[in-house]
């Protein structure tokens, strides 16, 4: 008995399978959070490509232990994941207001462009009526054609401000208009952003005196947001300037803007700054 107990043991198979590599475990767990529509299997096609041979159990057990569920489970795409990915054809509008010191309440409309965070137009009136809104609908749609932008979709609320006037013209030109749900802002989330920053950053600080007043305010942040304002999405750079190398030599200008409320650095070249 001793002796087929041992000769049995002896006959055992090696070591099982071997363990899989740090790098490769790394890669598996990237695969499947960059990719949440892809299975077991589409990761292990992946893998094979890249010179690793695992099999689909090992990676749905590395999975499992790391708390990542199968596709069906994670494919689900978020709202913030859904604008993401459609930004270069969408364009977001809303409207805000400004009381001027005789409280007179002044409306602005503007437009953003959400694959660059721009500011595409704005407009303000003391009456948003059917005539109005409708004019600054072309008015979008003239400087889309302009800039040669290629959107398809316009993200509004369903305040009544937005006519069905407004929606025909957008509809000429190619522009689909999508409803936001009832009370949720954050379905129109970068419009909402750009009030809030424009309120903290000026117009909290202002006394506006009338509508011309507004609009030539409006004008010049319109300007610094686009031109010189660091975006957060955008790497910390300006919507209309890629990505640049600044040389560190030369001196340091800055440039005061709306009575110093807002200011711009900017380093002079070297010839300029001697």
């Amino acid at each position: 008995m001793v002796r087929r107990k041992w000769a049995a043991f002896g006959r055992r198979r090696g070591p099982g399978r071997p363990r899989i590599s740090e790098e490769c475990r790394q890669l598996i767990l990237r695969l499947a959070k960059e990719n949440p529509r892809w299975g077991y299997i589409r990761i292990r096609g992946e893998l094979i490509k890249l010179g690793y041979v695992v099999s689909a159990t090992s990676i749905r057990n590395l999975m499992q232990k790391h708390g990542i569920p199968n596709s069906p489970r994670r494919s689900s795409v978020s709202w913030r994941e859904f604008l993401r990915a459609q930004a270069s054809a969408i364009v977001a509008t809303d409207y805000f207001t400004v009381d001027t010191w005789n409280l007179r309440r002044l409306y602005v409309l503007f437009f953003m462009e959400l694959s660059t965070r721009r500011i595409l137009w704005f407009g303000v009136t003391e009456k948003p009526n059917q005539e109005w809104v409708s004019q600054q609908a072309r008015n979008l749609t003239w400087e889309l054609q302009e800039q040669g932008s290629q959107e398809k979709f316009l993200i509004c609320d369903n305040d009544k401000k937005f006519p069905f006037a407004f929606v025909h013209v957008l509809a000429g030109e190619g522009l689909r208009k999508i409803r936001t749900p009832l009370l949720a802002p954050k379905a129109n989330a970068h419009a909402e952003r750009w009030v809030g920053s424009a309120r903290r950053e000026y117009l909290d600080w202002l006394i506006i005196r009338g509508q011309r007043h507004i609009e030539r305010v409006l004008e010049e942040y319109v300007d610094h947001y686009n031109n010189a304002r660091p975006h957060r999405a955008l790497q910390l750079h300006p919507p209309n300037r890629g990505l640049s190398r600044v040389s560190p030599e030369g001196a340091i200008r800055c440039r005061l803007r709306l009575g110093g409320l807002l200011r711009e650095y900017s380093r002079l070249p070297c010839s300029a700054a001697a």
